[in-house]
């Protein structure tokens, strides 16, 4: 059985990260790190956040997460765990999904709405995919790409 940990690398909206929160409870990832700006279940007084909720449909009570400022130390230490990282992005030298295994324990960061995974996250990534696009469109949503990239890599 594949272990993965979802990392969502300073995504803007609460609408995609609480979609993302359903899609990963559906799909078996074992916790979610929200780094920098990315939106959490909680506001900053620990109150559950009913926009987050209205999405998520309470996958956030179920799937593992915390929030990290920073996204070096986080795949700093996923690494020293032995995960394997694997950024979601479209850059010249990114992998097809298609093709792609990805080891047995998995990191997968998916990125910002408009600029995409950091550099610093690319940069210390042992793989970047993408998702192939047939159409006009360039990309998907980010939720959406989440959830294409993870039934690939859960296969």
């Amino acid at each position: 059985m594949k272990k993965c940990v979802l990392i969502l690398d300073n995504i803007r909206s609460v609408a995609n990260v609480g979609s993302i929160f359903r899609t990963a409870d559906c799909l078996g990832v074992v916790k979610i790190i929200l780094v920098g700006t990315t939106p959490a279940p909680t506001d900053r007084f620990g109150r559950k956040r009913k926009d987050f909720a209205k999405v998520s449909l309470g996958a956030e009570d179920i799937v593992r997460w915390e929030h990290q400022k920073e996204i070096e130390p986080v795949l700093s230490k996923l690494q020293e765990q032995g995960y394997e990282i694997v950024a979601l992005e479209q850059i010249v030298n990114a992998e097809n999904i298609i093709n792609f295994k990805p080891k047995n324990k998995f990191a997968l960061i998916v990125g910002n709405e408009v600029t995409g995974v950091s550099k610093g996250a690319l940069d210390m990534a042992d793989r970047v995919v993408e998702i192939p696009m047939i159409g006009t469109k360039e990309s998907l949503n980010v939720s959406v790409a989440t959830g294409v990239a993870l039934f690939k890599l859960f296969k």
